[in-house]
């Protein structure tokens, strides 16, 4: 995007256009401070609410002298110094922050910004690589020096002036080690709990930052997904995520499962500030040019849920408490206009059938290509190996199994190899496209998760979640947005579309936030009794 495009974007955002889709300061927030903690967007700057704030407002501030990007980067560093320890959702921050904000504030003294993300801190998932800051996936095999470069993505946000804030903690290998991990452990950062409710999990394996969004420890960040690594976290800590068609973000410099699912994508506090995120690392893999995103034409003007028909997918096996909450989701977005219809999507059984296989292969090709660029393991079986003699790997859970499996599989050259993910391909295009075309559909919706369960290295993990699969296997575009509560823990609704649908999806989803108006602050309760979660069936 030009200057002149970024400029008209942020002009319309302000004028309202966009701005119907972002949370608004409620009572609720003023009382996030019960249960012992400070509300979590208070900040030692008078009229900014960091809970509430938009990178358009932010950007207005900074345009008329009331704020400069060092003030912002100062009162976010601070916050991560008070909060932080409550939930070890930031791993470390980079030494070079407020270096990077004074070359934004002279910047925007002369006028000579670079777009909506200048000066605007944004914080990066452990698995996205910096050349100057540890990158581990939360492992310490890992540890040792940065990678050589940068991940193309942080190129990006580099050259539209974004402050690098730091790194957040993931679950490690992205979840994809054992069989019953413990999403948001690392050895490297630790247990990353839920700013709702501390003893209760962040989902993963985006887990450290979607936590530091809900604390407000950043502004915007960055997560990867291979199936549901965005959109789960987004859901259960109560803010955005999305995750983009395949190939809109480049993955180079992205620790990998699977190039055939992979994608870093925007988490935010709210749409507005995902799409411009968006917008500024969005470009492709040079490998696979899929296009860029059309950001301003499609998300200046949203226009509005009148009209816009949705196909509600319940999934009523994430419990009748999300249930109540889906109904009460369809009933606003009807009342506002949209038609919502109950759809079932086709194939998702075969699909989850053929899923793990195929990523276990992928795993093991795009792992050893990735440790060949790094010091430490030069390839898998040399990380298992690594993972087996270090006993600071297996503090929460000792498993390996994923990394055992993906050894053995079969190679990307292998017939049934690749004809079980042309099949995967093809019904996870068809599950979405033919239920949109049987009923006229502008996008379909889910919830995201469940509440929260219980954190428990011993037991591991209660999170399979079918409603993140289509669109990850399809490489088609999705959304989480705050939809409500169970029992004080956030639940999120989710938003799939047609590839490349990704600017329509926005637009759309920023009219379902507003409407929905669901996001509360959170208040870092000890714990809320009985885990629901647990009786749900999978």
């Amino acid at each position: 995007m030009g200057k002149r495009s970024v400029a008209t974007l942020i002009a319309a955002l302000l004028a309202g256009s966009l701005m119907t889709g972002a949370p608004n300061p409620r009572a609720e927030a003023a009382e996030a401070g019960a249960g012992g903690s400070p509300p979590a967007g208070s900040l030692p700057m008078p009229g900014i609410d960091l809970d509430t704030v938009t990178i358009p407002e932010l950007q207005a501030r900074m345009v008329d002298g009331s704020l400069t990007p060092s003030a912002l980067t100062t009162a976010y560093l601070r916050r991560i110094k008070a909060v932080n320890p409550k939930i070890d959702a930031v791993l470390r921050t980079d030494p070079t922050a407020l270096r990077q904000a004074a070359a934004s504030d002279a910047r925007h003294r002369h006028g000579d910004t670079r777009g909506p993300l200048d000066g605007i801190p944004v914080l990066l998932k452990d698995n996205v690589n910096t050349r100057d800051m540890a990158t581990t996936a939360g492992s310490l095999a890992l540890a040792g020096l940065p990678p050589d470069t940068d991940a193309a993505l942080v190129t990006r946000l580099r050259d539209a002036g974004a402050v690098i804030l730091g790194k957040t903690n993931l679950s490690e290998w992205a979840n994809f080690r054992a069989a019953k991990p413990t999403s948001g452990w690392s050895a490297v950062g630790g247990q990353t709990h839920n700013p709702y409710v501390l003893d209760r999990n962040p989902c993963g394996s985006s887990a450290g930052s979607a936590a530091a969004l809900a604390a407000s420890l950043s502004q915007v960040a960055i997560g990867t997904e291979t199936d549901g690594s965005i959109v789960c976290p987004a859901g259960m800590n109560g803010v955005v995520g999305h995750k983009p068609s395949l190939g809109l973000v480049s993955r180079a410099g992205v620790v990998p499962i699977s190039a055939e699912q992979d994608t870093a994508g925007p988490m935010a506090r709210n749409v507005i500030d995902a799409a411009l995120t968006l917008s500024v690392i969005s470009g492709g893999d040079t490998s696979r040019p899929r296009g860029t995103l059309g950001l301003p034409d499609e998300l200046t003007h949203p226009g509005g849920l009148r009209g816009k028909r949705i196909g509600l997918w319940r999934l009523p096996s994430l419990g009748p408490e999300v249930d109540a909450v889906m109904t009460r989701t369809a009933q606003r977005l009807r009342h506002a206009g949209a038609e919502v219809v109950e759809v079932t999507l086709p194939y998702q059984k075969r699909l989850a059938t053929l899923e793990f296989p195929a990523l276990l292969s992928e795993f093991h090709r795009d792992i050893d290509a990735y440790l060949a660029t790094r010091d430490g393991p030069q390839n898998l079986a040399q990380l298992i190996e690594f993972h087996r003699t270090h006993p600071a790997e297996r503090t929460c859970f000792a498993g390996q199994e994923l990394f055992e499996q993906a050894l053995v599989a079969p190679p990307t050259t292998d017939p049934e190899y690749r004809a079980r993910r042309a099949e995967l391909a093809d019904l996870s295009r068809r599950s979405i496209d033919e239920t949109m075309a049987a009923h006229h559909l502008d996008a379909i919706a889910s919830p995201t998760n469940p509440p929260a369960w219980t954190t428990d290295c011993a037991r591991g993990d209660d999170d399979v979640i079918p409603s993140s699969t289509p669109a990850a296997v399809a490489g088609y575009p999705s959304l989480s947005v705050p939809a409500g509560f169970v029992n004080k823990l956030p639940v999120g609704l989710l938003l799939m579309a047609g590839d490349h649908q990704d600017a329509t999806l926005l637009s759309l989803g920023a009219n379902v936030e507003h409407r929905l108006d669901a996001w509360r602050a959170p208040r870092y309760l000890p714990s809320v009794g009985p885990d629901a979660s647990r009786s749900t069936a999978r």
